[in-house]
């Protein structure tokens, strides 16, 4: 090879390795636009649609259904949701939050439930030294009502959340089933009522 032959290949081979380096870019989406799917993990795609599946569903059966605490007058159920227990495969990172907050709103836009703020919530987790666990157990409910009530935040009802997950392996990729469950535990009778929501996702690794 001549040197202008290698001077033009070697320019060639800059350019193209310089034409495919990566540049961020951000775009803020259209709210028509379909949300992102995780190559790797679940995200919105995933986690949207199970929280208004569950969560429209037991609000709606709830509705009307039971008399709260305060007897006799119209006001909205008091609902003390104690946070989201992760036992899927995958890390949620920031979306745990996310999905808390989600949950909160929704329950206060329902119009027959209050959601109590998680900050008074969480206070009274730290005060009994309960998690949110053991607040299956009767007695661990009246101890952490009692802890809720001195700070002013008396509730009708306990709720809990789990995200779980299940995963079928295939020879080209994987196949995961997301299950998001809700339990309500009317603290007056101690009766549960449970919903769930399930997305099946798969994911594939494609060969060059």
């Amino acid at each position: 090879m001549n040197r202008r032959a290698f001077v033009v290949t070697l320019g060639g081979a800059a350019l193209g390795a310089l034409g495919c380096r990566a540049t961020p870019k951000g775009e803020v989406m259209n709210p028509n636009q379909k949300d992102a799917s995780g190559a790797t993990a679940a995200g919105t795609e995933v986690f949207k649609p199970i929280i208004e599946d569950a969560l429209g569903k037991l609000m709606a059966r709830q509705g009307g259904t039971v008399t709260p605490a305060s007897a006799g007058q119209p006001a909205p159920k008091r609902v003390c949701f104690v946070g989201l227990e992760n036992k899927s495969s995958e890390e949620l990172g920031d979306f745990k939050d996310q999905i808390v907050q989600v949950i909160d709103t929704k329950i206060n836009q329902s119009g027959v439930f209050q959601q109590i703020s998680g900050r008074f919530v969480k206070a009274g987790l730290e005060a009994t030294r309960l998690r949110p666990d053991q607040l299956f157990l009767p007695a661990n409910q009246r101890t952490f009502l009692a802890a809720m009530e001195a700070q002013g935040q008396p509730f009708d009802y306990l709720l809990f959340a789990t995200l779980t997950s299940g995963t079928t392996r295939e020879a080209n990729g994987t196949q995961k089933n997301y299950l998001l469950t809700l339990e309500l535990v009317n603290l007056q009778t101690g009766t549960p009522d449970k919903e769930s929501a399930e997305i099946r996702k798969s994911y594939r690794t494609s060969r060059w």
